[in-house]
């Protein structure tokens, strides 16, 4: 297996040369040069599975020149109830990402699949626990050292800081926007002082962090000068390692492979439904795959009506979901690949004009830049808006009715799932978060606070360790030279 560039200019590469590498030399993303099928039988084969050996027969299909008894050990080791320990009263932490029954109506389903057991209370620990296991495994192999430069909304961050802490020959410089994340979120990553953790507060939104990663992933001499590495959702092994959780939640769902189910999945990168869009392509059973934002719907736009048009940071909203306050979706940029036939030169070219003009346009109206955005059901995909007051509804909603308390960036979901739920296709809605990182909106919505996993119960009262800095990627590129001497 072998991989290309979205913008066509960089040398197939194997699993293991963009493991670390996240952005491209010509800027694009990696995509493999064909997607992996899997067949009928392997899906009943595969129902047999932990999700452990789920995830080796999947990642064994993409990361080819890794030998398969080392892959199926980084998985075992990953994918342990001890790791994945903070499942609600109730589930069987040995699932790792069970389903739970939302709502039926009208023979309609949704289902909720728990992807947030992992040590940091997100779904982002699904891929970056394995990352962690595979960034000290390649390491050690090549005995050299990276320098992780990272840019985080909310979860992101926490996620790769406690896969990454103490990981032998690995330092983390995680950017986030200022003041603009959960209290619980803040803390989460702040207190954390292990000696390779370096937290840099940015003043601005978070498109304004991922600009500076890309800018110093762009700069080709510091990168490899200075050895740096990304954990954003831009890096392949990640969006692959997300994969798998689809790949269970139909299995969980379902008896037979006749059978479809549709996902809807709370989105500002793209990068967890560019995982479901994978596996559609690999041959899973995806009937729709419905990317749900809030205030912040670029994407939602473009579903509708086939315009890309990025926002300012000025005109990014700070919201309740603010994991999902994104307005430049770094994934997008791998669909869109697959959506105007891999014609890598038309993809460096709509994406230099967002960077010239804020977007384009594929709607095959007067003056766009194509039509491409008919073809757009063909991979299922659909869309809805979420915003403040449907965060709130939906909380108390599913409260009342289930009993269950779900975070604002999963109501997010569930309030769009909700419209296009159709009966006889199961809807799972990807959980974001628990809600116990979002506890000022769940006072708001219930008037009392969210239940705590042990050991989480006082993190806001933890000493904090950070550095605020303009955004500014030369004064980063200053910061992480200052602190690792290379």
């Amino acid at each position: 297996m072998h991989y290309i560039s979205t913008r066509g200019h960089a040398a197939a590469q194997s699993f293991s040369e963009i493991l670390l590498a996240g952005l491209a030399p010509d800027g694009g993303l990696y995509l493999p040069q064909e997607y992996p099928q899997v067949s009928s039988a392997e899906l009943d084969a595969w129902r047999k599975l932990s999700y452990a050996e789920l995830a080796f027969e999947i990642l064994r299909k993409f990361a080819t020149d890794i030998p398969e008894a080392d892959l199926r050990a980084l998985t075992a080791k990953t994918y342990t109830a001890e790791v994945y320990r903070n499942a609600r009263e109730g589930e069987d932490p040995n699932l790792i990402t069970p389903l739970l029954p939302l709502e039926e109506k009208n023979g309609a389903t949704i289902l909720l699949q728990a992807l947030s057991n992992g040590p940091t209370l997100a779904f982002k620990d699904m891929a970056m626990q394995l990352l962690g296991n595979l960034f000290e495994y390649t390491l050690a192999k090549r005995n050299e050292e990276l320098n992780i430069l990272g840019a985080t909304s909310g979860d992101t961050g926490s996620a790769a800081e406690y896969a990454m802490r103490g990981k032998k020959g690995i330092r983390v410089f995680m950017l986030s926007p200022h003041r603009k994340m959960s209290a619980f979120q803040t803390a989460q990553m702040f207190s954390l002082q292990d000696e390779n953790i370096y937290n840099i507060a940015v003043e601005g939104v978070f498109d304004d962090c991922q600009d500076i990663v890309k800018a110093v992933s762009n700069d080709h001499a510091y990168k490899a000068r200075q050895k740096i590495g990304t954990v954003n959702s831009i890096n392949w092994a990640r969006v692959v390692a997300q994969v798998v959780y689809y790949f269970r939640g139909y299995l969980l769902a379902t008896r037979s492979n006749e059978q479809k189910v549709s996902f809807t999945v709370p989105s500002g990168n793209f990068g967890n439904i560019c995982a479901g869009h994978i596996a559609r392509m690999m041959g899973l059973p995806i009937d729709k795959l419905i990317v749900a934002t809030n205030e912040n719907d670029v994407l939602d736009e473009f579903f509708r009506t086939g315009v890309y048009r990025v926002r300012k940071s000025a005109e990014t909203y700070h919201t309740t979901s603010p994991s999902m306050d994104i307005s430049k979706a770094s994934n997008f940029e791998r669909f869109i690949f697959d959506l105007v036939g891999h014609d890598s030169a038309r993809v460096a070219a709509l994406f230099r004009k967002v960077e010239t003009h804020g977007g384009f346009d594929l709607s095959g109206g007067p003056g766009s830049d194509g039509d491409e955005f008919a073809k757009v059901a063909q991979y299922g995909f659909a869309s809805g808006k979420s915003i403040h007051q449907d965060r709130l509804a939906t909380i108390r909603d599913v409260h009342a009715k289930r009993g269950l308390l779900i975070d604002t960036h999963t109501a997010d979901g569930v309030k769009v799932a909700r419209e296009y739920a159709t009966a006889g296709v199961p809807m799972i809605v990807l959980e974001t978060a628990l809600p116990a990182k979002f506890n000022e909106t769940i006072q708001e919505a219930l008037g009392r606070d969210a239940d705590r996993p042990a050991g989480f119960e006082n993190i806001e009262a933890l000493p904090q360790r950070f550095v605020v800095m303009p955004a500014d990627a030369a004064r980063v590129k200053d910061y992480i030279l200052e602190h690792t001497g290379l």
